[in-house]
């Protein structure tokens, strides 16, 4: 049955209410799979299967449980083919054509309707209530909806929308699986948001308004009352009233992975389980109570995140999915246990799983390994879910109509152990059958005669019978396989001949014997339902024309009887057999015409049973396996009804006569885990597999089971025999020096921020666990030791406070061996904030340095790509500055980008690239150091205004003007070169000149100011004595420039004796401890040569002055820290005395000369910075 979603039909197509089924179990374990099994009713929701009464349908294990399935407009059907079926069920000339006591009954008023629920109580239960409903799909929306109600199993309808509310429009119809006579109504979120509540099937309803928009519901398996709402915003309510009232339990849910809690697994009834994305963005799997599923309340059995979409609690099986390093790993707690990872053979590598069953406490899943396609492995597990062995290869799987996948798997109901399955066997797709279970499969073996009785020549292996195992999406249609519960070794199925599965060339098989051998029974496609507990067979030509007739056989399918069930063909939309089981009543949907009203025909099928079976009725049948008796370790004898008795059978029917045990055989057993079947029929074990491993945690003076290679099937009963032969064998553990030693972080990351928890995970293939001691050191100076593993199964947790690469070291030993496993972990702080520091001009084909600056400056291990201009691959580099060289003139583009983590940050900055410059440093009146917060877009915007005072006449892209940070305010003035004025070098430094002067000159005459704000007038200083050369890039020096230089390294070495030995010069010491109060110069930068100064962390006093200073903005002009030892009066006379020499050298002139110089530019500049050579003589 559809799990949860109401029966459907959609011009015309049916579907069921949700109630009184357990829903589909077949579930996908995957990223994007759909939800998994769970107790209650859910709805509306898509087909999903597990077994029911009419047995396993081939399972769609991606489809979701939230999305209303098959409502579309009817498809096309396949056009009959074959001898009309009249002539198979001939009557004399002239009798009467038999018919089926039938009424019908028109929904007058719902022509337009296109989609129609049905709920129909049975348990003999008259009611039966439909709603029906026009829903747009250009707006995905409901816009008319009626609800109809029978008293008299469907022989008249009432109308109740005038109980429901005239203006109301209902969605959807829901019924407690536990309470049929209440129901529920959804009205159309479009419109509005409420729900209709019914304790009187139907009779009655009271309306109460939500806020939150129901996307669907999962009703408890025993407490009638208890539902649980999913909302279209991904939140999940609950309620114990039946949905009067409702409180949110989590926010985030993933859609359709939430349970109720199983019955005798999980403590509380009310424990749901769920899904759900937490704070920290990972998806977890969480497990609460309904009344306290608070923050502080809820649990996660599971320590670590999930795949989204992967949570699956089914029967006694949980089930989840890691992804890490793009490889998934399953994990499976059954029973409540602790997870175990899933061992699936070392190279099946999975890229999707499903898991299609959990019955008879064993797992079968489908998984799609490396190199399939469109094909999966069906692999069967151990009892607790954790061993897998290979089943079927490559078995055909397909899309649904809503993109889920479908296995092409059905299991037979009835008869345990009994699957039949789609194979693709070179390009071609065979159906295949096994009565253990998966260890042995074999084709279909096809007829003896056609439908005329003639031969059909059809030899194994080249020829057989293949059957499309898939049932419908449309649930009131038959689908192409069906079994039944109450009719054991009764399969029908469509199908063909030939050498592979066909969907053109089809007609319809029975089998009586489980599938041992098949007759045909039509030549067209037919549906096909069991009445009467399977008894007798019912069939109805599945065609795009109307028809008016069915087919009753009560010889399986030997002979069929044609009757009418009603005067005017009807196009049929779908068929309700059986829903009370005691009602002998059928309800056939359709409409007479393409426009017309819905017509319900009820008709009533009891006439055709003339009496209640007694003894004399029953024959007995016998199980078997082409010919062998046992089958799944037992001898079964079956008590069925003879062929022509048509008696009807009472609900205490029993089925079976005899069951016993057989001897175990070899059929009885299949490959344990790790070990491969060989063309002699002997286990093997893998070539990636070694035996001893499975007693890797057992410990030494304890016993364990070691395997023989085989192990009995799961629910087989045979007894003796092999059975000694093939079981696990009890040993002792042997002491094993560890080996395979591992270890992970438990989240499989190798990064971890500072501060946070890290919890490392140690593996060991081999070793005594409980005699093995363990010791991890966390490379940070820190290690711990335990004696044994039982206290690291959980993990060990450790909190890094400071961030870098750390080698974890695992060591385990024990007095046989030991062994040793190393991780290196990333541990960073996240990066807030880059910086990056460029030059404001730098000088074209010259390097420069850039430096990016992050805060926080111990962020660990970072990345750091580099752009310039409009290049499109980054330099990537480890350290966080670079040396670049411009070669287009013009403003240059930087870009960094800083790595660390999961945070990625960049910072942008334009440097201006000339052949020549000249700059200038400045300062300003005392006054705008109050105004000066300090910050960098007030530092952008103050330079916008001083540039603006400075420009009178010049052009203004030769002008630049920084602003340094920290106080007091200061700034330097660039002036760039004319745009273009590369050939005429020499006429545009003599331009640049004049430029320069008329700027000195309006400085030192104090005529650059400007106006902060009303009543701030700030004045505009030169701050040295005159601007820096002109700075070029001509590789050529003079000599004299040579002869300064050494000047410098002389005065450098003189400063180093000095300050090297002033401890032994007494009269040094006397000012060596005197402290420099004058307030650092600036300096201007007048090269990018590697010798200016550079600014280093040390030198910001915190990380808010680091990042608002902009580090090192002017890489051109610095400020010079104040040297302790340069406060000496004598030192300062013997640095300038070398300095003056230098000067001297370089403009050839003597100290007089010199001296006369500055007396002719003290009257020229009036005294100007005139006191530094008048200390020079005295």
């Amino acid at each position: 049955r559809r799990r949860g979603a109401a029966r459907r039909v959609t011009r015309r197509c049916i579907s069921a209410a949700p109630g009184g089924q357990a829903g589909p179990r077949g579930a996908a374990l995957r990223a994007a799979g759909a939800g998994g099994g769970a107790p209650g009713s859910r709805g509306p929701a898509a087909p999903r299967t597990r077994r029911s009464t009419e047995g396993r349908r081939a399972l769609p294990a991606g489809g979701g449980r939230g999305v209303p399935a098959a409502e579309g407009q009817r498809g096309g059907r396949a056009q009959p083919r074959g001898p009309p079926e009249d002539a198979r069920a001939a009557r004399p000339r002239g009798a009467e054509e038999p018919r089926l006591s039938s009424t019908t009954f028109a929904l007058t008023g719902d022509a337009a309707h296109n989609q129609a629920m049905v709920h129909w109580s049975g348990h003999n239960s008259s009611v039966i209530l439909i709603l029906t409903k026009l829903y747009d799909f250009n707006l995905g929306s409901v816009t008319e909806s009626s609800l109809w109600r029978s008293t008299d199993y469907g022989t008249t309808y009432e109308k109740l929308n005038d109980k429901v509310g005239l203006k109301t429009v209902l969605s959807y119809l829901y019924v407690s699986p536990t309470n049929k006579r209440k129901i529920m109504l959804l009205s159309d979120p479009e419109i509005e948001s409420s729900i209709l509540i019914s304790s009187d099937e139907g009779a009655t309803y009271q309306k109460y308004r939500l806020n939150f928009y129901i996307q669907s519901l999962l009703f408890h398996p025993k407490q009638e009352e208890w539902i649980l709402a999913y909302s279209l915003d991904q939140k999940l309510y609950s309620s114990m009233d039946f949905g009067r009232k409702w409180q949110l339990m989590h926010e985030r849910v993933t859609p359709n992975r939430f349970y109720w809690s199983v019955t005798g697994l999980d403590k509380e009834p009310d424990l749901v389980h769920m899904e759900a994305r937490t704070a920290d963005g990972h998806t977890h799997y969480l497990t609460c109570r309904i009344q306290e599923c608070s923050e502080t309340k809820r649990s996660g059995p599971f320590p670590r995140s999930i795949d989204v979409s992967s949570l699956v609690v089914q029967d006694e099986y949980i089930f989840i999915q890691v992804t890490t390093g793009g490889r998934a790993t399953y994990y499976v707690s059954y029973r409540r246990e602790p997870f175990a990872q899933i061992k699936l053979p070392k190279y099946s590598l999975p890229k999707d799983m499903h898991i299609i069953s959990t019955d008879e406490n064993q797992v079968f899943a489908a998984v799609q390994e490396w190199n399939q396609n469109d094909t999966y492995n069906l692999y069967i597990s151990d009892t607790r879910g954790v061993y897998f062995t290979l089943a079927l290869e490559n078995v055909k799987s397909s899309r649904g109509l809503e993109g889920n996948i479908v296995i092409d798997l059905y299991e037979v109901a009835g008869i345990k152990g009994i699957f039949l399955a789609n194979r693709k066997v070179d390009d071609q797709i065979k159906t295949f059958i096994t009565y253990n279970k998966g260890r042995d499969w074999r084709l279909l073996q096809a007829p003896d005669t056609d439908l005329r009785g003639d031969p059909v020549l059809c030899q194994l292996p080249f020829c057989s019978l293949h059957l499309r195992l898939q049932l419908s999406e449309n649930p009131y249609t038959s689908g192409s396989i069906s079994s039944k519960e109450t009719a054991p070794g009764l399969l029908v199925a469509t199908g063909n001949i030939g050498s592979e599965l066909s969907y053109t060339d089809v007609g319809v098989f029975i089998s009586s014997d489980g599938g041992n051998s098949w007759r045909q029974i039509f030549e067209e496609e037919y549906n096909v339902w069991f009445l009467d507990w399977g008894g007798a067979l019912v069939a109805m030509k599945h065609t795009s024309v109307p028809i008016r007739h069915m087919w009753v056989s009560f010889d399986e399918g030997r002979s069929w009887t044609k009757y009418s069930f009603t005067s005017t063909p009807l196009f049929v939309d779908g068929s309700l057999v059986d829903p009370g089981i005691e009602t002998q009543i059928m309800t056939v949907f359709g409409h007479f015409s393409l426009r017309s009203e819905w017509q319900l025909v009820k008709v009533d099928y009891k006439s055709l049973f003339s009496h209640r079976c007694t003894k004399d009725d029953y024959q007995t049948w016998h199980l078997h396996n082409q010919g062998e008796p046992c089958v799944m370790g037992e001898r079964k004898i079956y008590k069925k009804r003879k062929p022509g008795a048509q008696c009807s059978l009472s609900r205490d029917y029993s089925q079976t006569v005899v069951s016993e045990p057989c001897v175990c055989g070899q059929g009885d057993f299949e490959c344990d885990y790790g070990y491969e079947r060989h063309s002699n029929n002997q286990c093997i074990p893998a070539f990636w597999f070694s035996p001893s491993s499975l007693s890797k945690d057992c410990n030494v003076g304890q016993n364990y089971w070691n395997s023989t290679g085989y192990r009995r099937i799961v629910s087989n009963n045979c007894t003796d025999g092999l059975r000694e032969k093939y079981m696990a064998k009890m040993e002792k553990c042997p002491g094993k020096a560890p080996r395979g030693l591992h270890i992970l972080t438990s989240d499989g990351k190798l990064v971890m921020e500072q501060g946070h928890n890290a919890t490392f995970i140690i593996l060991m293939e081999e070793g005594d666990v409980q005699r093995t001691n363990i010791q991890l050191d966390f490379g940070d100076g820190i290690a711990v030791s335990y004696a044994n593993f039982s206290p690291v199964e959980d993990g060990i947790r450790h909190v890094y406070k400071s961030a870098g690469i750390f080698q974890v070291t695992a060591y385990a030993e024990n007095s046989l061996g030991s062994d040793t496993a190393v991780l290196f972990l990333h541990v960073v702080c996240p990066v807030e904030h880059v910086h990056l520091s460029v030059p404001f001009v730098a000088i074209r084909n010259k390097d420069v340095n850039i430096t990016a600056v992050v805060w926080p400056s111990q962020a660990g291990t970072l990345t750091y790509f580099w752009w310039f201009g409009n290049s499109t691959k980054p330099l990537i580099t480890l350290e966080s500055s670079i040396s670049y060289m411009f070669t287009v003139e013009g403003m240059n583009t930087v870009t960094v980008q800083v790595a660390g983590g999961n945070t990625l940050i960049q910072d942008t900055k334009e440097v201006a690239v000339h052949e020549y410059f000249q700059s200038q440093l400045l300062s300003f009146s005392p006054n705008l150091d109050y105004h000066n917060p300090d910050i960098p877009e007030w530092r952008q915007d103050v330079g916008k205004v001083i540039k603006r005072a400075l420009v009178t006449g010049i052009p203004d892209e030769q002008i630049l003007v920084a602003v340094f940070p920290g106080l007091p305010t200061s700034a330097e003035l660039f002036i760039l070169p004319h745009k273009n004025t590369t050939e005429r070098r020499k006429s545009s430094e003599a331009d640049l000149e004049q430029v320069v002067e008329i700027l000195f000159n309006a400085l030192n005459q104090n005529l650059v100011q400007f106006e902060l704000k009303p009543g701030v007038e700030v004045v505009v200083y030169v701050t040295q004595l005159t601007l820096a050369p002109l700075v070029d890039s001509s590789s050529g020096h003079s000599s004299s420039a040579m002869l300064m230089l050494l000047s410098v390294v002389f005065v450098g070495l003189a400063v180093f004796l000095i300050y090297k030995f002033k401890r032994k010069i007494p009269w040094i010491n006397i000012y060596a401890q005197v402290q420099h109060d004058k307030e650092q110069e600036m300096i201007g930068s007048v090269s990018q040569s590697e010798n200016a100064p550079k600014i280093t962390l040390s030198e910001f006093t915190d990380p808010e002055e680091l990042m608002d200073k902009e580090l090192d903005t002017r890489v051109m002009g610095e400020r010079q820290p104040s040297v302790e030892f340069c406060s000496t009066v004598w030192v300062k006379i013997l640095v300038f005395w070398v300095l003056v020499e230098a000067v001297t050298v370089t403009l050839g002139e003597s100290p007089e000369a010199l001296g006369q110089g500055v007396n002719t530019s003290q009257q020229q500049d009036n005294g100007v910075s005139l006191t530094a050579f008048q200390l020079f003589p005295g």
